[in-house]
This record gives structure tokens, sequence and C-alpha cells, in this order.
């Protein structure tokens, strides 16, 4: 049996906690025999547990204690703390383990209310779960989403060689905003999902560059950003933005750009420059 749950991009714009789409990067999970004992095997280094403290097996457990133990083969490509929903991705494939091995046949709905509520915010599980784009917001324990079209669009993803903690990263944001601020903010995000779709991916990126919740406070701590938005726009992009919290800085940009784009973002520095595309399928048990 396995299970495969893809990498997203979350934070477009002022869609803070809100919006993401998934992407063709992979957590992968081979469930073997069962045990006396969780194991989960993996090459992605010693920080990350191979016994029933690891995020996908503690998840699992939360959602279904009493499973039997089994032996768990895991690989993924996703890079890990740097805003692809490295985590995320391992809580979806914990609530797949749960359901796969404990015989639990639950909702797609349910499924997002439980991630939701171990995760805090949907705007990465939810593409996690559905794949593609998704517009979605969880609010006292109640979860609303649209997963919705998104125009044919090339994905550029520049990955340095940092990671970002979460946790680290929301601490240097403001507790609170000022009311014109806010309202600021929320017109922007309004214009940026009419314009996914209407398609208008000119107008889009405009909006997704005109972010007023994270981005000013994060920038000066991923210090590429606004070097790696002015080249991305003199060689036609769309949007130049911090994915997650960072240190991937993802650009979007018409398909013809995309090779262009890799080449003068691999001279900036040496970090990994990848061509990703939109994944319209969520994780999935097989």
């Amino acid at each position: 049996m396995r299970i495969r749950v893809p990498a997203t991009s979350s934070n477009l714009g002022c869609g803070f906690d809100s919006v993401g789409f998934a992407v063709n990067l992979f957590l992968e999970l081979e469930v073997l025999e069962s045990s006396d004992r969780w194991e989960i095997t993996h090459s992605l280094g010693a920080d990350i547990p191979q016994d029933h403290t690891n995020l996908v097996i503690s998840t699992a457990l939360k959602i279904a204690p009493e499973l039997t133990p089994h032996r768990i083969r895991m690989t993924s490509d996703i890079p890990l703390e740097r805003g692809l929903g490295s985590s995320s991705s391992a809580l979806v494939g914990g609530i797949e383990l749960a359901c796969a091995i404990g015989g639990m046949n639950l909702s797609t709905q349910v499924k997002l209310q439980l991630a939701c509520s171990l995760e805090g915010h949907p705007d990465n599980v939810a593409p996690a779960i559905l794949g593609g784009l998704v517009v979605s917001t969880y609010c006292e324990g109640i979860l609303e989403y649209v997963k919705m079209d998104m125009p044919d669009v090339g994905i550029v993803a520049y990955i340095p060689d940092y990671k970002m903690s979460t946790v680290a990263m929301r601490k240097v944001l403001p507790q609170e905003l000022p009311f014109k601020e806010a309202v600021w903010a929320s017109s922007i995000s309004n214009v940026m999902i009419a314009s996914f779709i209407k398609g208008d991916m000119v107008k889009a990126g405009r909006m997704i560059e005109q972010d007023r919740f994270h981005e000013r406070y994060r920038a000066k701590l991923v210090p590429e950003l606004l070097q790696l938005r002015e080249i991305a726009h003199r060689h036609g992009a769309y949007a130049t933005y911090l994915s997650g919290s960072g240190s991937v800085i993802i650009s979007l940009a018409p398909m013809k750009r995309t090779d262009e784009l890799i080449e003068v973002f691999s001279k900036v520095s040496n970090a990994q420059v990848l061509k990703l595309s939109l994944e319209s399928g969520g994780g999935t048990t097989f």
C-alpha cells in the first residue's frame, strides 16, 4: 500500500493563511508489514524521527490511537522547512495512514476538518488534500473552501540552501493591523481572486506583489526576494512571492518564459532552481 501527498505553495499575496495550491513534488509512504512497534525509515536526515514520534505517525495516532504498528518506508522530494508545505504533507500523510491502516472511510470534508484542527489554518493542508488551487477560511473551528481553476501558468521555484522555521517567521509578524490597512489588504486579495477567476494573470500578479500581511516583515530574512522580483519582472514574470513563510521564492510566469527564468535565477546564487507545475490531485492511497 502506498500513500502520496503533494507539496504546496501558500500565502499568495494577501491570501495569507487562506490561499494555496498543490505542486508536483511529493511525500510518499510505503506501508509495509505490521510490527510490534512503529518504524519509519527514510533518508531525510537525523532530525526527522524514525519512530512513533515522526509527524506522520503521531498524526495518525491522534486520529486512531489503537492503530496496529507497521513498518513504513518514507521518501520525499519536498524541501524541508522551506515554505513548500513539508510539514503539512506529513500531517495529511498521517491522516491518510490512519484511514488506510484503521479502515476508516473518512469523507474529504472530515479529513479537511481534522487537518485544520491540527494545523490551525487551511492554506497548505487544503490543497494537499484536494489538489489544485484552493481558497479557504478556518475560523472558530469552521472550515469553508472553494477549489478553483488556476490559469495556465509556469511555476519556477528558487530554493535557497537555508531553512526557515515557521514558528520563528511568525514571530516577526505584527499582532495587529490598523483598520485602514486591513481593508486595503482585503480589497487587494479580493481583486487577486477575481483575476484568477477571469484568467487575468497580469492583474493577479500585480495583486500578489502587493501583500500587506507578511512579506514586508519577512523580506529582510530572505534577502533574495526583492532581487529576484526585479529580475523576474525584466524577464516577463507575472509575480514573484515568498512561498509560505520562506525561504522558497516562487515566480509565476507565462510558460514560454520559465526556462529563461530558471537560467537567470541560477546565476543569482548556488540555490536550487526548479520548474514546477500545478498538481491537480491531492493526497491519495493506492
